[in-house]
């Protein structure tokens, strides 16, 4: 199980992102316009690094939705490698069986 900080801190990176998403989208889309002139850009992105550093979407952590591990979980399930281990094993997903041979 990881630390509960660590869980937090990441749903709080998740939050911000879907709040400062729309803002940060506007003001990349003016910096990368080559048609404006400098300083206009050169504002934009000065309004951009005033932003939390956290609001940006590179900084959050796929984790696992049951345990919070970072490392080893799929994109598609939300889980880890271990978790999905147990809850097949324990019959919780229809369709996947343990091999046994």
């Amino acid at each position: 199980m990881a630390k509960i900080s660590a869980i937090q801190k990441n749903l709080k990176r998740i939050k911000l992102a879907k709040r400062y998403a729309k803002k940060r989208a506007a003001l990349k889309k003016i910096i990368n316009n080559k048609k404006l002139e400098l300083s206009e850009r050169f504002e934009a992105q000065l309004k951009l690094n005033k932003l939390p550093k956290n609001s940006s979407k590179i900084r959050i952590r796929n984790r696992c939705e049951i345990s919070g591990r970072p490392h080893g979980v799929y994109r598609k399930l939300k889980i880890s490698r271990i978790a999905l281990r147990d809850m097949a094993s324990s019959g919780k997903i229809p369709g996947i069986t343990k091999s046994s041979w």
